[in-house]
């Protein structure tokens, strides 16, 4: 089921805890907002191997915003969990583990089917990047190995969450970001978000804009890639 565009309430944020900050500090009056009042959230913490104290961390963080957390892991039923959840977080690690342990409980199309109806969605790092369309523009390694790269599509584009520019300085004589994205366009279509640190997607229904600190690097098949700056109306790219 296709997130219905009037509904859909999204905020991926490339990171959770931005330096000299603590956890999600520096977007939790944004998140507040996307919330929209709700008193409880239902946090996925699949993309860590230590799910039970990385849920008590996430229920530390909300508590003190006055939400309720509960943690999947601990759901008898998931799916029955995901049905009635009021709203959804699915919070940063390894992406192939996320994604591997979503589609084993069979999770995928409950969650757009609860986005389609209007249940807001929150995501950091590895929780943004499966809000998109597949994993192949993650930083993470194959540390499992997914049924497939298809992940929520809750979004029609990639991500590629911490996106780093080249240091002139450095030594490394690797790929940059922007030479693996280049490589992925080689093969695939779908736009690319370089989504810098600090930095988040806010969706509210048909509009997209950026939020947070700096600016965002996007990157489309067969042309130059484009910066666009905080605050900017990126509502083109759910069309």
């Amino acid at each position: 089921m296709t997130p219905s565009p009037a509904y859909r309430r999204v905020l991926l944020l490339s990171n959770s805890t931005q330096p000299g900050m603590g956890y999600l500090d520096h977007a939790a009056e944004t998140i507040v907002r996307h919330l929209r009042g709700a008193k409880s959230l239902l946090f996925v913490p699949y993309a860590l191997h230590d799910r039970a104290g990385y849920a008590a961390k996430a229920r530390e963080r909300f508590a003190a915003l006055g939400v309720r957390v509960d943690s999947l892991h601990d759901a008898a039923d998931p799916v029955a969990a995901v049905a009635r959840a009021e709203s959804l977080f699915i919070g940063g690690g390894n992406t192939f583990r996320l994604l591997d342990t979503l589609q084993r409980q069979q999770l995928l199309a409950p969650i757009r089917a609860r986005v389609a109806a209007g249940m807001p969605y929150l995501g950091a790092s590895a929780g943004s990047n499966v809000a998109c369309l597949s994993l192949k523009t993650t930083n993470d390694m194959p540390i499992v190995e997914p049924a497939s790269f298809d992940a929520l599509a809750l979004l029609p584009f990639n991500l590629n969450p911490h996106y780093l520019d080249p240091d002139p300085a450095s030594k490394h004589m690797g790929e940059t970001r922007e030479t693996r994205i280049r490589e992925f366009h080689e093969m695939n279509e779908p736009p690319v978000v370089g989504l810098r640190e600090g930095g988040w997607l806010e969706v509210d229904g048909e509009r997209m804009t950026l939020g947070g600190f700096g600016s965002v690097r996007l990157f489309r098949r067969g042309e130059a890639p484009v910066e666009w700056p905080i605050g900017a109306d990126l509502s083109f790219l759910l069309r």
